[in-house]
């Protein structure tokens, strides 16, 4: 089978910051072929090069998301009007805005919360997907000149008319000058697969099976492919584009009118591109919520979740537990959205009652704001925990450290989880945890805090607090203190939860299925050949789909009478026709 793998900022980039699981999917799927088609973020991420590449990976192409080149096409005048009906189209259906010759749907009542009300959502879907394949088809039409169209005047202006127009967002009709150009910006951007030829007969048109390793950007080759050359397109999201967008406009203060247009711009194409893939993949139930929130049909979503090596952590996990029972650790990327003042604040609580205890904050790696947030955490521990002394000779004892993995006391992520009887959990927004996981290996007993999936990764193998509640943390973790036998036990479910269904191994025989599922339910696209140009006997396996639902809940096998075939070749009307007779009473058969 031949795969097309598309990626964004990741494989085979060595600098990628999601390469390694499709890294681990490639190698482990050794009897399938793969092109790779990879969207790059930055020079530094080219400059830094590939990894290295198994023998399976036929070729790859690639092309910059971080900068746009210009290709000197200049539309025309019917080329231009051409592209303001597509691009206008495109913010319309974005703002909510009327046609000119009248509205589309009954009126719905805007909550200016960034996107249109779901009410007459498939007429605005139906809108957008036919102005974002018209801004294909000019670009391939026209060899070109999408990037500068997309940057030109005329696309501020038509996003201007549309934002004015009738029935437009309450946040858009706000959108002052600067906001329509961010807003342009940001459209130009998302939008510059449309310019690539990937989806073309000789690029992913080749291909049995696109597999987008994200959504939004990301998956618009293989949305094409699907629509060009009927290639049937899978897509894993481990974050969902819309979700990840509030997150990170929450506090950088983007203006209101940016926020809801680009909202409204991520849930469309999500909503296009739930509708078009044969399969789309979570990681997780709350990544699931989410995308049936942007109108993913229930009956397409399967949960795959991320695989983990669990090699590193064996020893740490089949190892008798030898760590120091009065010690928390705390460990994972220090960044605000982790919650360390809620932690610093509970182990307080924690110290008052065990003064014996001690906090272990282990960092794992550097952010934007680590330094700034690490000086933060560290002038708290300090007011928090003042150093005393026995004596005027000697110093105190901060109980409270703040460390690195790979320093002298946690030289690897294994003996960091293991210097610790209880790990803990203490984020206020959280996706996939995948430091929970690693613990879980470890077989160590946790505390955390109830965001994103942690409930489900956890089950029921470990204890769970609602968030920024130092109380509640102070007295989960005070109750494991206190009992090694609950934390033995906890830890030893935790890593059999682990290892059942957060592995490199379930990973890949999940993906390994799915590619079979599609391909298998999808029409043949083309009739293989020979180099004479004559057909080529048994290239293409015989199918037989029978429709029905025959493996539902309510299915129940029956005797009915074989249906007559009309047409066909004799033997099949024959075979179809036929009847065993029953046997005679009193004889063997009927015994």
């Amino acid at each position: 089978m031949r795969i097309g793998l598309v990626t964004e900022g990741g494989y085979p980039y060595a600098g990628g910051d999601a390469g390694l699981w499709c890294e681990r999917l490639v190698r482990g799927l050794g009897q399938h072929e793969f092109d790779l088609y990879a969207l790059s973020r930055s020079r530094q991420q080219e400059d830094e090069g590939w990894r290295p590449l198994p023998d399976q990976v036929a070729r790859v192409r690639t092309a910059p998301l971080w900068t746009a080149e210009d290709d000197g096409v200049r539309y025309g005048r019917r080329a231009r009007r051409r592209f303001t009906e597509c691009y206008g189209e495109l913010a319309a259906a974005l703002t909510g805005a009327e046609r000119p010759d009248g509205p589309d749907e009954a009126p719905r009542p805007d909550d200016g919360t960034g996107g249109p009300d779901e009410s007459g959502a498939d007429g605005q879907a139906d809108r957008f997907a036919a102005a974002l394949y018209g801004l294909a088809d000019l670009a391939r039409d026209q060899s070109g000149g999408l990037a500068a169209a997309l940057r030109s005047q005329d696309a501020v202006r038509t996003l201007e008319r549309a934002c004015r127009a009738p029935g437009a967002l309450r946040a858009a009709r706000t959108a002052r000058v600067p906001d329509l150009l961010a807003v342009a910006a940001r459209l130009e951007r998302a939008l510059r697969p449309l310019a690539l030829d990937w989806h073309e007969a000789d690029g992913l048109g080749a291909a049995d099976l696109t597999h987008a390793t994200a959504g939004g950007t990301t998956a618009l080759p293989g949305l094409l492919a699907r629509r060009s050359c009927g290639v049937p397109l899978l897509v894993t999201e481990h974050a969902v584009p819309l979700r990840t967008h509030y997150l990170a406009t929450s506090t950088d203060g983007t203006a209101p009118a940016v926020r809801a247009l680009i909202g409204a711009f991520h849930r469309a194409l999500a909503r296009e591109i739930y509708r078009q893939a044969a399969v789309v993949t979570h990681g997780n139930a709350h990544t699931r919520r989410w995308q049936e929130r942007c109108g993913a049909d229930r009956s397409r979503l399967r949960t795959v979740h991320p695989g983990m090596d669990a090699a590193p952590f064996a020893e740490a996990g089949e190892a008798p537990r030898t760590a120091d029972p009065d010690t928390l650790v705390w460990i994972g990327r220090v960044e605000p959205a982790k919650d360390l003042v809620s932690l610093l604040h509970a182990f307080a609580e924690v110290h008052r009652e065990r003064p014996q205890t001690r906090l272990r904050i282990i960092g794992t790696g550097h952010g934007p704001d680590t330094a700034a947030y690490l000086g933060h955490c560290r002038a708290l521990a300090a007011q928090l925990f003042p150093d005393e002394a026995d004596s005027p000779h000697t110093a105190g004892d901060n109980p409270v450290s703040f460390e690195e993995v790979g320093g002298p006391e946690a030289p690897t992520l294994a003996e960091a989880y293991a210097a610790g009887a209880v790990v803990v959990l203490s984020s206020v927004v959280e996706g996939f945890p995948l430091g929970l996981v690693e613990a879980m290996f470890c077989g160590c007993a946790t505390v955390s805090t109830d965001v994103g999936a942690v409930v489900e990764v956890i089950g029921g193998t470990g204890l769970i607090v609602p968030p920024r509640d130092p109380r509640a943390l102070a007295e989960a973790c005070t109750a494991l203190l206190r009992d090694p036998e609950r934390r033995a036990r906890l830890g030893a479910a935790a890593r059999a939860r682990a290892l059942e269904l957060f592995t490199v191994e379930q990973n890949i025989a999940a993906f390994h299925g799915l590619y079979l599922d599609i391909v298998a339910r999808s029409p043949v696209r083309r009739r293989p050949l020979d180099e004479a140009g004559a057909p080529l006997p048994f290239a293409a396996p015989a199918e037989a789909r029978v429709p029905g639902h025959w493996t539902g809940a309510d299915a129940r096998p029956t005797r009915a009478a074989a249906p007559a075939v009309r047409g066909g070749p004799a033997w099949a009307r024959r075979s179809c026709a036929t009847r065993v007779p029953a046997p005679a009473p009193g004889t063997e058969a009927a015994r």
